[in-house]
């Protein structure tokens, strides 16, 4: 079977992007896709280095922007021949096309370490030496337990987050509309909670590789989505969810759950919610596209925080047996937290306002990051950006407070962030 690393749903999103540019470069590498496929599994590297030169020479005549975008194709080119050079105990050539893999920005460290495919290598030199440039940048796990700690110290001032009243008239229509009364059940709060991230989860499927529609409330995706028999992304499936919640007067984040990624070439990131459960005196971790919730030993819910550092230490963490991807396939802990997860968990963002229509486009739109003291651009501690094309202005704040960060809803009026 084919070796190539699993692509994530926003990277196949920047793979169609390229395609759209060149039409026929795309149906040219689908079919060598398949070519490539047939020559690994017949380890006939004759054939595939053959393949690979046709496909290098039509590489090298796009544009820069379109080879920017299909480096990751490249980089699986490379390491599946690496793969069928290792089988064959040709060390040196499995060598030099993994290190091409790796200089084309492949750096799965879990992957390489756990494909039985380079065992013929794994004990040379050169391949402990490509390993220690793979690690930093791709060992997730490695990554996120390295991080430096936070500080609860740090006295930089960003906005308060403020959550939307359930009696706005949007939210008061959202709540009628889709009946989230019976839908919440009335059983307590948190399976309430819990009843709306399923229902989301179930009702819209996930779709990594559209855009969302471009009216970013609640009420309109779910309209567009039924339409269109489409999908959102996580980002538009944890925005209909966050109305939900303020709906039902749950206080409820938009996290972006983002990784280090120290090249700049992980554009990868997942969104899920953050909402406050009084009746646990916490914010707790739910993400629609997963249908997943997470909980320690004892089966109580954790918060996002709370998963970051179990993972860190290596504690107990428990996905809920039921949690999975559009129903094809279970959201395991080995995967969807050791693996992705860990990944993405290094650093977080919130919009700073929680409320219907939150990321509107033609407005100013605010949000705290959550860094950790080793993150390599701390400063400055505000930026501002406008964007001519949709006329918006993005402002961002960075802490390394995770107090400030995670403050109760109800001690945020009172807290030393005041509005700016």
């Amino acid at each position: 079977m084919k070796k190539a690393i699993i692509m994530t749903a926003f990277g196949l999103l920047l793979m169609a992007g390229a395609f759209a540019q060149d039409a026929a470069f795309e149906k040219y590498s689908q079919v060598q896709d398949s070519l490539f496929t047939i020559a690994y599994n017949n380890r006939d590297v004759s054939t595939y280095e053959r393949l690979l030169q046709g496909y290098e020479k039509r590489y090298r005549k796009l544009d820069a922007k379109t080879k920017k975008e299909f480096e990751s194709y490249n980089a699986n080119v490379y390491y599946n021949l690496s793969c069928a050079y290792s089988l064959l105990n040709n060390k040196d050539a499995a060598l030099a096309n993994l290190q091409k893999s790796i200089h084309a920005g492949l750096y799965d460290y879990q992957h390489m370490q756990k494909d039985s495919d380079l065992d013929n290598i794994r004990s040379e030199q050169r391949y402990a030496a490509l390993m220690q440039q793979v690690r930093p940048i791709g060992d997730y796990s490695y990554i996120l337990n390295h991080a430096a700690a936070f500080n609860q110290a740090d006295q930089r001032v960003f906005p308060r987050f403020t959550y939307q009243s359930k009696d706005d008239s949007n939210l008061v229509a959202l709540r009628k509309t889709f009946n989230l009364d019976s839908i919440a059940g009335k059983a307590n709060e948190v399976s309430k909670i819990i009843n709306l991230m399923r229902w989301v989860h179930n009702y819209i499927p996930h779709d990594g590789t559209h855009g969302n529609p471009s009216v970013y409330d609640a009420m309109n995706m779910m309209a567009v989505c039924k339409k269109e028999e489409r999908g959102l992304n996580c980002r538009g499936l944890a925005t209909v969810l966050n109305e939900f919640y303020l709906a039902m007067g749950f206080p409820s984040r938009l996290v972006t759950c983002l990784p280090k990624d120290s090249l700049g070439i992980d554009q990868d990131c997942h969104v899920i919610n953050a909402v406050y459960s009084k009746q646990l005196k916490k914010w707790i971790w739910m993400d629609p596209t997963n249908e997943a919730y997470v909980m320690n030993e004892k089966g109580e819910l954790l918060g996002i925080q709370e998963v970051r550092q179990r993972l860190i230490h290596g504690e107990t963490l428990i996905v809920n047996p039921d949690a999975n991807w559009n129903h094809k396939s279970t959201a395991t802990r080995a995967h969807y937290l050791d693996y992705y997860m860990t990944k993405n968990l290094y650093r977080l963002e919130c919009p700073v306002d929680s409320r219907n229509n939150l990321e509107k486009r033609g407005q100013q739109l605010t949000y705290v990051e959550l860094l950790p003291l080793d993150y390599f651009d701390q400063s400055p501690d505000k930026t501002t950006a406008f964007n001519e094309k949709n006329n918006t202005t993005f402002v961002r704040y960075k802490t390394n407070n995770p107090d400030k960060f995670w403050q109760a809803p109800e001690d945020e009026t009172a807290a030393s962030v005041g509005k700016n």
